[in-house]
C-alpha cells in the first residue's frame, strides 16, 4: 500500500471482496433516507387538510398510513445498512490485522524490536480496533446525514431561498466557534497519542514486570515510571479537554439553533404574504430534522481523526522494507556455512557489531562459539537465520547467498533454539508439534523423550494437554528449555543453531540432554554458543569472538595454547566448577545454588 493514500482509500484498500456490501449498505442508506422523508410530506398534507377546513379521518389516514411505513422504511433500511456496514469493519479489522501479522514475518528482526511489546500491541489491537465503529456507523449514518439536510435544503429552497438560507443562519457562526477550537487540533491529538501510546508500553513493562516490582516491595505509587506516565497522560488529558470545554459547548448551542434564523425571517415572510402558513409550519418541521445531522458532523470529526491515526499507524508499518525474498527454492550442494568478510549494524548511523568475520562450517560439523558478553556471538547465529541481513560481505548455505535462498526454505534449512525461550498459551503437545505442523502423534512423543520432557509433563495433572501459559508462564525455565528443543528435534534440520540452549537445564539433567542433543543432531551443521566453555570442549571447531572480531579459532586443546583470552574464560570456569563442587559437598542447600550462581557469573565474563 502506497502511503499517499488518503485515509478512507486505504480503508477501502483492505475491503476485498466485501466490497459490495459497503456498496450496498450505502444504497440502504440512501434508501432510509428516502423514507425518512416521507413522514415530513404526510404531515404536510395533514396541514393542508386543516388549514383547508374540514378534516375527516378518512382523508386523514391515508397520510398516517404513508408517515408511518416512511418511518418504518427508515428503520429496517437502516439497521439492514448497518448491519452490512459492520459486517464490512469487522472483515477490514481482520484484514488489516492479517497484513501487519504477515508484514512482521517478512521484516527483519530489529525493525520488530525497535519498537516494545506495548506499542505492537496499541497499533495491531487498540488502534485498529478503533477503526471500527466510526467506520461501521459512518457508512450508512454519513450518508444518511449528508443526504437529509441537502433533501431538505433543496425542498425549502423550491419553496422559497429566502427561507432556506435563514435555516442555515446559524452555521457560519458555529463553524467559526468550532473552527476556533479545532486550530491546534492535529497537534494536540497527535501528543494525544503519542501520550497513549507512551502508557500503554509503560503498563505492558510494569504487568510483565510485577515479579521484580513485589519482590523489592515496591507498591505502584513508589514504581515511579509508572506512577509518572498514568499520571502525566491523565493530566495532558483533562489539560487538553478543559481547553475545549467552553467553545465545544457554545459551538453545540449555536450550531443546531435553525429556528433563530428560520423563525423571524419566516414569520415576516407570512406577513408579507410571501408564504402560506402550512409553508410556513412545514419550514419550521423541516429545519428542526436538519439539527441531528448538523450535530453528528461534530462526532464525526473526532472519528475520522481516529481512523486517520489508526491507518497512519497502520501504514507506517507496511511501509517497513522487507528482507528481499526469492520466490523459488534453490538447491544445495550441502548444509555448510561460510561467512565472508561480514559486516552488520543494527542501524543505519553505523557503528558494526561484527567487522569483516570469516568462518568456515562444514556440513556436519559440530561448531562453537564463545567469548565475552556483547562480543557478536548471537548476532552471528541470528544472522544466519536471517533475522536480519548483513551490511557487508555475505553468508552462504551449501554454496547459496542465504539472500537468495526463500525465507521458507531457509526457515526449513535452520533451526535455532535460544535461551530466551517462547512458548505459546496452548497444550505441550502442541507447542512441541509446532517445529513439524504435520507431525504424528508417535513422532512429537519420540522428541520429547528424546528432549528429556516426558519426566516432568508425567508430573503435571493434565500433562501433554496441559497449557504452557502466557509466553510459558507456567513452567520453569528448564522445562521451557527441553520443550523448545524439542520442538527443534520434531523440525529436524539440517542446520541447527543453539544459542546457550542449556542454559537453564538442571545438572542432573544436562548431561543427558547434552547426550541427546548430541546425538540427534549427527550428521547436521551444528552451531552452538555456549558460556558455560564444558559442554562445548570436544567440539570440532571453536571460535572465539571478541569485539566483533574472531580473536581465535581451533579445538579446545590448541586454544588453551594459542589463545590467552580462552585460557583465561576455561580456568575461570573450571575454578567456579571446583568451588561450586566443593559448595555441594559441604552444604547442599544454599551452597549448591551459590555455587550455580557461580557458574551463571562465569558465564557473563
Amino acid at each position: 500500500m502506497k502511503q499517499k493514500k488518503g485515509t478512507f482509500a486505504s480503508v477501502l484498500s483492505f475491503a476485498g471482496q466485501c466490497r459490495w456490501k459497503m456498496a450496498l449498505s450505502v444504497l440502504l442508506a440512501i434508501c432510509s433516507v428516502a423514507g425518512g422523508l416521507l413522514p415530513y410530506l404526510g404531515v404536510y398534507r395533514i396541514i393542508l387538510l386543516f388549514f383547508a377546513g374540514g378534516p375527516t379521518l378518512a382523508r386523514i389516514l391515508p397520510y398516517i398510513v404513508l408517515c408511518a411505513a416512511g418511518y418504518l422504511a427508515k428503520q429496517l433500511f437502516h439497521g439492514f445498512s448497518t448491519s452490512f456496514s459492520h459486517i464490512s469493519a469487522y472483515h477490514i479489522l481482520e484484514n488489516i490485522r492479517l497484513a501487519l501479522s504477515e508484514k512482521l514475518m517478512r521484516i527483519p528482526l530489529g525493525s520488530v524490536a525497535s519498537k516494545t511489546a506495548g506499542e505492537w500491541k496499541s497499533i495491531i489491537v487498540d488502534r485498529v480496533e478503533t477503526i471500527e465503529l466510526p467506520l461501521a456507523h459512518m457508512i450508512p449514518e454519513g450518508i444518511s446525514n449528508l443526504m437529509l439536510p441537502v433533501c431538505v435544503f433543496i425542498y425549502m429552497l423550491a419553496m422559497d431561498f429566502r427561507i432556506a438560507l435563514s435555516a442555515l443562519a446559524c452555521v457560519p457562526i458555529g463553524a467559526v466557534v468550532y473552527g476556533i477550537m479545532m486550530k491546534n487540533y492535529n497537534s494536540q491529538y497527535d501528543k494525544y497519542m503519542k501520550a497513549s501510546n507512551h502508557v500503554n508500553s509503560v503498563i505492558i513493562e510494569y504487568t510483565e514486570g510485577i515479579q521484580v516490582i513485589k519482590a523489592f516491595n515496591q507498591s505502584t505509587g513508589s514504581y515511579q515510571k509508572y506512577a509518572c506516565a498514568v499520571e502525566d497522560f491523565k493530566n495532558f488529558t483533562l489539560d487538553w479537554f478543559r481547553s475545549t470545554w467552553g467553545l465545544m459547548n457554545l459551538g453545540a448551542a449555536i450550531l443546531p439553533s435553525t429556528l433563530l434564523g428560520m423563525l423571524p425571517v419566516g414569520v415576516l415572510l407570512y406577513l408579507t404574504g410571501d408564504l402560506m402558513p402550512a409553508e410556513l409550519t412545514l419550514a419550521m418541521i423541516l429545519s428542526l430534522s436538519i439539527i441531528g445531522p448538523v450535530g453528528w458532523f461534530n462526532n464525526a470529526v473526532n472519528d475520522y481523526k481516529s481512523i486517520q491515526y489508526a491507518i497512519r499507524d497502520v501504514n507506517e508499518v507496511l511501509a517497513i522494507p522487507e528482507l528481499p525474498d526469492g520466490k523459488r527454492q534453490v538447491p544445495l550442494k550441502d548444509f555448510g556455512i561460510s561467512f565472508d568478510k561480514v559486516q552488520f549494524s543494527y542501524n543505519e548511523q553505523g557503528g558494526d557489531v561484527l567487522h569483516g568475520i570469516d568462518l568456515k562450517l562444514p556440513q556436519g560439523s559440530f561448531t562453537a562459539l564463545v567469548g565475552p558478553s556483547g562480543g557478536g556471538k548471537s548476532t552471528v547465529a541470528k544472522l544466519i537465520a536471517r533475522f536480519w541481513d548483513v551490511t557487508g560481505g555475505s553468508i552462504s548455505i551449501g554454496g547459496r547467498d542465504i539472500r537468495s535462498i526463500p525465507l521458507s526454505q531457509l526457515s526449513k534449512t535452520v533451526s535455532f533454539v535460544s535461551q530466551d525461550n517462547f512458548l505459546f498459551n496452548c497444550s505441550l503437545f502442541e507447542n512441541i508439534r509446532l517445529g513439524k505442523p504435520e507431525a504424528a502423534k508417535e513422532e512429537v512423543f519420540a522428541a520429547a523423550k528424546a528432549a528429556r520432557c516426558e519426566e516432568f509433563i508425567g508430573r503435571l495433572e493434565k500433562g501433554w494437554d496441559t497449557p504452557a501459559g502466557e509466553t510459558g508462564g507456567k513452567l520453569s525455565g528448564g522445562e521451557r528449555q527441553r520443550i523448545a528443543i524439542a520442538r527443534a528435534i520434531l523440525k529436524d534440520a539440517p542446520v541447527v543453531i543453539l544459542d546457550e540452549a542449556t542454559a537453564f537445564t538442571d545438572p542432573e539433567n544436562e548431561a543427558q540432554l547434552q547426550a541427546s542433543i548430541a546425538r540427534l543432531t549427527e550428521g547436521k551443521t551444528l552451531l552452538v554458543i555456549a558460556h558455560r566453555l564444558s559442554t562445548i570442549k570436544d567440539a570440532d571447531h571453536i571460535i572465539v569472538i571478541k569485539n566483533g572480531r574472531v580473536e581465535a579459532n581451533g579445538t579446545h586443546e590448541t586454544l588453551l595454547d594459542a589463545s590467552p583470552l580462552y585460557r583465561q574464560m576455561w580456568e575461570a570456569h573450571i575454578g567456579a566448577k571446583n568451588w561450586s563442587a566443593g559448595s555441594r559437598q559441604t552444604e547442599t542447600g544454599k551452597s549448591s545454588y551459590a555455587g550455580e550462581a557461580g557458574k551463571e557469573g562465569v558465564s557473563h565474563v
